[in-house]
């Protein structure tokens, strides 16, 4: 904060009104040969109320379009590897090409999966990453599964959010065939599946 308030105003652009940016070169002390750009963000209308963010770059673009629309996509990738690394992101069990692949897209299934889950049970969950997830809703949920007329149903006591979850899952062959789905499920020999909560 003392290095960015000591940058003059004069090297800072104003793009709009409140809004302002310059890029610094930087270098770190363990690396002095290697130069980087230090994208500095001053938000505020007078002197007092300024705030001011940072980041930092390989190489000097144009500001507006890096910090205002790349940054916050590059943001978002972030968040999913830091919600989602407990679903294995975090290691490689081999190097194995072709096991790698299936690993990946097993894990980006769960991932869709966990995501639309979180989604429909709202807040606190929705901020909850897979690890929190799994302790504290997986882990505690019981239930039952039985097979009856080629249809897997899952009966589930005392979920969360019993009546979300009823809304979305309850009769969902149902549901998706009025959707232009096929219900069956290929990999599960074709056999329907359906929920139930209490």
């Amino acid at each position: 904060m003392q290095r960015w308030c000591q940058i003059p105003a004069t090297e800072f652009v104003e793009h709009w009104p409140g809004y302002f940016t310059t890029a610094q070169p930087y270098q770190f002390k363990e690396q002095p040969q290697t130069l980087y750009y230090e994208y500095v963000q001053c938000s505020g209308l007078r002197a007092e109320d300024c705030h001011y963010q940072s980041f930092l770059a390989t190489a000097k673009l144009a500001q507006v379009p890096a910090l205002t629309k790349d940054y916050p996509q590059r943001w978002h990738v972030e968040e999913f590897f830091k919600f989602n690394q407990a679903l294995g992101w975090h290691r490689a069990g081999t190097l194995n090409l072709n096991i790698r692949y299936g690993h990946l897209t097993m894990v980006l299934v769960a991932q869709a999966a966990i995501h639309q889950l979180r989604q429909r049970l709202g807040l606190p969950l929705v901020q909850w990453d897979a690890l929190h997830l799994a302790r504290n809703l997986f882990e505690g949920l019981e239930g039952d599964v039985r097979v009856r007329n080629r249809t897997i149903l899952v009966t589930l006591y005392n979920p969360p959010n019993a009546s979300l979850l009823r809304e979305h899952y309850e009769g969902l062959p149902e549901k998706l065939a009025r959707e232009g789905v096929n219900p069956e499920i290929p990999w599960l020999y074709n056999f329907k599946l359906d929920f139930r909560f209490r």
